[in-house]
């Protein structure tokens, strides 16, 4: 049997397949057992018994569940009530917690989003390699592993580790020196992920606080859950980064020093595992968020390893300058054509310091290749200066 449909002007004959039968019998789903359910597969058996409280409610609404887990968290870490502390005010959420709910804010905008297309470390990378989309899940994973072991707020823990770099230009760090001279005290990603990437948001000022504050160069984050993050950044961008490098064939694992391979190993589990398990040990031992000498002079000569060998190499070095000349060269046009600029406001199309904030914020949330297509389209920009990724 077969069925014709028009795409466009062109008439397509498709063969309907006993799959795509099966499929499109799906559409409204199965009655259940119930009256009025609808359930998701033709044998769906799966039921449970809701759980009472010792007061007689049901251990699931946000009120119960926010009780419950004030009495499970250790001493000093974020609590959550309410609505969270936001800049404009919200009621609560039926079921979610304020942390939860700025959890699922931050994976559901554009900004997170747009990662996928920005760079970690190379330009364009290969399958394999990492994005900063990507980064920021690895960061996450490493954070909420501590923060579940320590008793510490994992909703407050995720919500921050997944928009702590929301705020990166294209480019990777190179797009920081790119914006610096149109930006008042320079351009921070971090700063700038929680005060403008995120500001729709309306999130929690804890979770601002602990994407703000990420970055080691920044005042200490307000909470234990931030601290958690600013370490799991460092940890997992240090392992994955000589991953990566290690597969486009710009370094080899025997190259690391003997201090990392000794005392973390040469592999990424081994490594994760060792600085993760280092710094659970060592903040139940004293309290303090950090890790032991040992490990943290092992992550150091690592890191230390990376900015000598990968980050500061010569083709790094030209492509973060491919970069600069790139960005600043977009941030100049646009602010001299702020009508481009995507749902401008009228009135910044009038004062030039605000028409190159807005430059700056749009070619900022630029991905790689949107930056580079810009450029090319609109500045005529040559190919041989685009940034090219990898030069082995």
């Amino acid at each position: 049997m077969s069925m014709l449909r028009l795409w466009g002007k062109m008439a397509v004959v498709d063969e309907i397949s006993e799959r795509n039968r099966r499929w499109a019998a799906t559409m409204v789903g199965h009655e259940g057992g119930a009256d009025d359910v609808t359930v998701a597969h033709q044998n769906s058996h799966a039921a449970i018994t809701s759980v009472v409280t010792g007061g007689g409610g049901v251990a699931g609404t946000r009120e119960q569940r926010e009780e419950l887990l004030d009495g499970q968290l250790a001493t000093g870490a974020t609590r959550e009530h309410g609505a969270g502390h936001r800049a404009l005010v919200e009621a609560p959420d039926e079921f979610r917690t304020c942390f939860e709910r700025d959890r699922d804010r931050i994976l559901h905008a554009s900004a997170f989003r747009r990662l996928a297309g920005k760079t970690q470390v190379f330009i364009f990378p290969d399958d394999h390699m990492r994005t900063r989309l990507t980064h920021a899940l690895e960061v996450a994973q490493v954070a909420t592993g501590v923060a579940r072991a320590l008793g510490l707020n994992v909703a407050l823990t995720e919500a921050i580790a997944l928009g702590h770099d929301c705020g990166h230009g294209p480019g990777g760090h190179a797009s920081e020196e790119a914006l610096d001279p149109f930006v008042d005290g320079g351009f921070d990603h971090a700063t700038w992920g929680a005060d403008v990437s995120l500001t729709s948001l309306n999130l929690c000022v804890e979770t601002l606080d602990g994407i703000r504050n990420h970055s080691w160069s920044r005042p200490a984050p307000s909470t234990p859950e931030g601290e958690v993050v600013s370490w799991a950044d460092r940890i997992a961008y240090v392992c994955h980064d000589f991953e990566d490098a290690v597969a486009a064939g710009i370094v080899q694992s025997a190259d690391l020093p003997l201090i990392v391979r000794e005392r973390c190993g040469e592999q990424r589990s081994q490594q994760l595992g060792s600085f993760i398990n280092a710094m659970i040990r060592t903040v139940r031992e004293t309290g303090v968020i950090g890790m032991d000498a040992r490990h943290a002079e092992a992550l150091a000569a690592f890191r230390s390893f990376n900015y000598e060998t990968i980050y500061l190499r010569g083709p790094s070095k030209q492509q973060a300058a491919a970069v600069v000349g790139m960005l600043r060269a977009l941030v100049e046009y646009y602010a001299a054509h702020p009508a481009l600029i995507p749902d401008i406001e009228p009135e910044a199309l009038d004062v030039p310091r605000v028409a190159l904030r807005r430059a700056v914020a749009y070619v900022a949330g630029m991905t790689d290749r949107f930056a580079c297509r810009s450029a090319v389209t609109l500045l005529d920009w040559p190919i041989d200066r685009l940034p090219n990724g990898i030069d082995r």
